[in-house]
Formats: structure tokens, C-alpha cells, sequence
């Protein structure tokens, strides 16, 4: 069931988005070569609690950790481990949630760790445009598929592939709400979306073949050719006019 929010629940909202902005600031002082994935997910489980939230990921169907954390080519859910020490030269994409006032923030962002190559340095740059291009067309009244268009057109232009399995979502009191909000499709379909509905937009864009599979942990993602891939997300607030970032 799609739900539209109330200005109630949506200053709920602004808080856990906030929490999780700024979780994603402090990993991001923290990503550089020889820290290890576990460290991260321990900083980040440290500060959400310190702000009296809670990290939604920690248990969500069995996940055991508070963030997600990806190198290279694992696209998505890549489950922090002591074993995983960042290199430099990787790029590691951190995926965090929060919970506080009975309401979910989401966003994601992929670092360099040191100094990365000029190719993966790009794959990360059009991944965060394909968000703007996608979430620039929306506004009360304009179809999903608008959006989802926009950000397939972006990526493939510049020679990128879009992830099919895995989408953005809405989000509110439960983590993952209607409707699905998927990367691709064409134009002008799709539910027309309303004012004061928030879905997190996450584009998942692939240097090589859009093909994934899901390793034996049954969280981790990865794409299939090997090669890298690159998450970027934020949770948005439709407006009649457009729409406001929250967690950015």
C-alpha cells in the first residue's frame, strides 16, 4: 500500500534522514586504505545509537551488521567483515538506514578509497548523476516511469549498465514500502506520483554487464563479468513542486 505522509510523520522523517546524512559523513572521513569494513559498521552502529535511533539493517531479515558495505565489484549488501581491509585504489559503497520516531531514513554513497583510476572515478560520478536526472523530473502528478527512464538514459548513454534485480522503494514506518521504484523502464508509465509521498531512490550502475548474482552468504550481490559497480541513494519527499532531499 502506497502511503502519503503527513507533515507529522514527515518531520519524523527529516530526523532519521538527518541521522543518516550524517552517518554517512563520518565513514566518509573514514574510508581510506587498511580500515576494514567491520571498523566501519562499528562507527556508524556507535553514532546511530548515540543519537537515539537504531540501525534498520541490523536484523532486517537475518542481515548481520548495521550497515551495508561494498567493494568494487559487489553491487550491493556486502556484510562488513574484519577479513575485508579496504585497499587503495577500491571503491567501497556504504549503504545505511536509521530508525527513531517510528520512521526509516535511507541513503547510500560510493567512495574511492585513496586514489582511484580515472574510470571508476567516472562510474561514481554518473551514478550520482543519474540520481539528479532521475529525481529532477519528479513532482506531484509525474509518473514513476519518468524517473526511472531518466536514470536508464543517463547511465547507458555514457556507456554504463543498469542493475534489473534490485530497486529503489518506498519508505516510512516500515523500511520497505510501495511502490517499487525501479532504475529503467520507459516514459510516461507507471503509478503518477503524489505530494508528500517519500521513496528512496537508489540507482545501482554497472562499469560492465548489467548481470548480478547473489553469492552464498545469500546477501552479497555481485556483478557477474567482475567488473565494478557503483550505489548511490537518497530518500525524497515528493512536493507539488518538486521535491526535497532529506537525507542529503
Amino acid at each position: 500500500m502506497i502511503t502519503v505522509k503527513t507533515d507529522s510523520e514527515i518531520a519524523k522523517m527529516r530526523i532519521a534522514n538527518g541521522i543518516v546524512r550524517d552517518v554517512l559523513l563520518l565513514l566518509g572521513e573514514h574510508v581510506k586504505e587498511g580500515v576494514s569494513t567491520a571498523y566501519l559498521d562499528k562507527i556508524a552502529r556507535e553514532f546511530i545509537e548515540k543519537q537515539g535511533a537504531t540501525p534498520t539493517f541490523l536484523g532486517y531479515n537475518g542481515f548481520p551488521a548495521s550497515i551495508c558495505a561494498s567493494v568494487d565489484d559487489v553491487v550491493v549488501h556486502g556484510i562488513p567483515s574484519k577479513h575485508t581491509i579496504l585497499k587503495e585504489g577500491q571503491i567501497v559503497g556504504l549503504d545505511v538506514g536509521a530508525f527513531i520516531h517510528g520512521y526509516n531514513g535511507d541513503a547510500a554513497r560510493t567512495f574511492a578509497v585513496g586514489k582511484i583510476s580515472p574510470e571508476k572515478q567516472r562510474l561514481i560520478d554518473t551514478t550520482r548523476e543519474c540520481f539528479f536526472k532521475g529525481v529532477g523530473v519528479m513532482k506531484d502528478g509525474v509518473r514513476l516511469g519518468d524517473l526511472s527512464h531518466a536514470i536508464q538514459e543517463h547511465a547507458e548513454s555514457n556507456g554504463y549498465s543498469v542493475v534489473r534485480e534490485l530497486v529503489g522503494h518506498g519508505i516510512g514506518q516500515a523500511m520497505h514500502e510501495d511502490p517499487s521504484v525501479p532504475n529503467y523502464g520507459p516514459a510516461g508509465h507507471g503509478i503518477r506520483m503524489h505530494a508528500n509521498m517519500t521513496i528512496a531512490v537508489e540507482p545501482m550502475i554497472n562499469m560492465g554487464a548489467k548481470e548480478v548474482y547473489t553469492a552464498r552468504d545469500g546477501w552479497t550481490v555481485r556483478t557477474v563479468d567482475g567488473k565494478p559497480s557503483a550505489h548511490y541513494e537518497n530518500t525524497i519527499l515528493i512536493t507539488q513542486e518538486g521535491i526535497e532531499i532529506l537525507s542529503l
